[in-house]
């Protein structure tokens, strides 16, 4: 036992030191992030709309801190969520509201991103910028007259800062406005061509839908959202809490872009969104998200937490039914398992790795109970989220024999199951009693 876990932890270890320095760019074959150097970049990110505008730099020091030690990798932020964005200090980013006119004071706004900015690439996390959040957009604030002229003001300022994505959209649908949209990404990529550029849409929705064969698209994202199964009854594809669905959206689409789940249910929130009174998401949520949406061929996962992507301070009432304090939130059990996600990807080859349903055996089953499959040339991870029995097919692996281990998104142990022969269907049963948290990750690799 002890012997498994060691030689997991060190194969992780050799993929976690500091990382490059640079910008991100995709893999050769479109389905990836990775330096420019050539290695892989596991996008592991964390929502923190309000950052630039509810901390000062103690508390940004905190937060940056607290995430970079956890193993996330990109901070997804909205630089102007209404026309009143200021920092806590009462400095504007915006003169009367107007987004072709920044307010460019000294030691006011823009000078407070610009040191966000500097502070999370010292300690290796990447800045995935809104440029303006989609309400802006829906109500004309943002429109075809003033979009080119921030896009450009926001691409000559950072394009650089070796640590930026950029981000359309926020929460909202494509074709609200979309020339809009374009506009921006258009301008981003002439003035900016070094960044990546997504869009981040309405809840339940993907960026494929209305932009993939955009030249300024890098990859998707979706919003895989934060209804219960029977809660969705209204979005395009009723997919339910099956974020799966959307990768796999991505992964048979043309062209090929990697794809990420941006926003999924967020951690101590309420089932639905909008009344407090529901059962909340919890970390084990966060992990069944995360695992899904990876295992079907994602290039990474955004994490989120209720109290944090606010910074909700305490006092009052919080949005939607925040109860803990942002201070609290960072250290929810989700956002520390994140990073077991992160370290068992690196822990293999990295490229070769594709989504693989076919290995799994029998019937698969539904909702809570299903299993996703993913594999490289010499190993697979399959992820369930209940610990109910299931049958996987060997013999798509090299080697003559399979090494099996469990793989816990709980805590990142491992426990070995011993070798088997690399031919036929086998059924493993992994530890505990099934029920909906008790998720493991079947871990095959390959030997002779």
């Amino acid at each position: 036992m002890r012997t498994a876990v060691l030689v997991v932890l060190l194969t992780i270890s050799s993929f976690c030191a500091g990382p490059p320095t640079g910008p991100i760019v995709v893999s050769p074959n479109h389905r990836f992030f990775q330096y420019q150097d050539g290695k892989p970049f596991f996008w592991l990110g964390d929502t923190a709309w309000l950052l630039t505008s509810q901390l000062d730099r103690a508390d940004t020091l905190t937060y940056l801190d607290n995430r970079a030690q956890k193993g996330f990798n990109v901070i997804q932020v909205s630089l102007v969520h209404s026309p009143q964005m200021k920092t806590v200090d009462g400095a504007p980013a915006l003169t009367g509201g107007n987004p072709s006119k920044p307010d460019l004071r000294p030691n006011g706004y823009w000078d407070h991103v610009d040191w966000v900015l500097d502070q999370a690439a010292q300690r290796g996390l990447w800045l995935a910028m809104l440029p303006a959040w989609g309400s802006l957009v829906k109500t004309g604030v943002l429109n075809s007259d003033n979009a080119a002229a921030y896009a450009a003001f926001l691409a000559h300022r950072y394009r650089d800062k070796p640590n930026v994505i950029w981000i359309l959209g926020g929460d909202v649908m494509g074709d609200v406005h979309p020339e809009v949209f374009r506009l921006l990404g258009k301008t981003l990529r002439a003035e900016d061509p070094r960044h990546l550029i997504t869009y981040h849409p309405f809840g339940r929705t993907e960026s494929l839908t209305w932009f993939n064969n955009e030249p300024w698209l890098d990859f998707n994202m979706f919003q895989s959202g934060h209804d219960r199964y029977d809660q969705d009854t209204k979005s395009p594809h009723l997919y339910g809490e099956d974020n799966w669905r959307y990768v796999r959206d991505s992964y048979t689409t043309e062209p090929a872009r990697p794809v990420v789940d941006g926003e999924p249910s967020y951690e101590n929130i309420p089932q639905g969104l909008h009344d407090p009174a529901q059962p909340r998401w919890t970390a084990a949520d966060c992990r069944r998200y995360a695992y899904w949406s990876v295992f079907a061929g994602a290039a990474g996962h955004t994490y989120g937490d209720n109290a944090v992507m606010q910074f909700y301070k305490g006092g009052g009432r919080g949005a939607y039914g925040a109860k803990e304090t942002w201070r609290e939130g960072i250290d929810d059990p989700g956002s520390v398992q994140m990073q077991y996600l992160k370290n068992l990807m690196l822990s293999r080859s990295y490229f070769d790795r594709i989504p693989d349903q076919g290995v799994i055996g029998g019937e698969n089953g539904t909702k809570y109970d299903y299993v996703e499959a993913t594999r490289g040339k010499d190993y697979l991870f399959a992820y369930t989220y209940t610990g109910r029995p299931f049958q996987v097919r060997l013999g798509v692996l090299t080697g003559a024999n399979v090494r099996a281990s469990w793989y816990s998104p709980r805590d990142g142990s491992a426990q070995s199951i011993g070798i088997f022969k690399n031919t036929g269907v086998r059924e493993f049963t992994p530890p505990g009693k099934p029920e909906p948290g008790n998720d493991w990750v079947l871990v095959l690799d390959g030997v002779k």
